[in-house]
């Protein structure tokens, strides 16, 4: 069987490591992406079957990522997990109107963010 990719979009290296290594332990493939186009070109390139996406971003920021993609009929199954420190109710509100189908406020419990993968995904 095919492993699941997940394409993470942050720019903060020790977060996209420390997520990374959970995920390739659970037997996931997992890409990269340090800034909102690269993640967009990515997402629309290799169409991951999860993204886990960074609200605060260069050049395009998680909520126009978000928007971007759950617009577009070709790729707006693709099951979005906006990670964030920006904890307030009205980015969690952004997000949901963005098409978000889930919302973490970082510091996460990497426990957390896999149990909610695995929720989206269907495992």
């Amino acid at each position: 069987m095919a492993k699941k990719k997940i394409l993470i979009v942050d720019d903060e290296a020790e977060i996209v490591k420390a997520v990374q290594i959970r995920l390739e332990h659970e037997g996931y493939e997992v890409l990269v992406a340090a800034d909102g186009q690269e993640g967009l070109a990515k997402a629309k390139t290799e169409s991951p079957d999860l993204v886990v996406l960074d609200v605060m971003l260069p050049k395009l920021d998680g909520f126009e990522v978000c928007r971007f993609l759950k617009f577009d009929e070709k790729y707006k199954k693709i099951p979005i997990i906006m990670l964030t420190a920006r904890a307030q109710k009205i980015d969690e509100d952004t997000s949901k109107q963005v098409g978000a189908d889930a919302y973490i406020a970082k510091p996460f419990d990497r426990g957390a963010v896999i149990a909610k993968i695995k929720e989206l995904l269907g495992e």
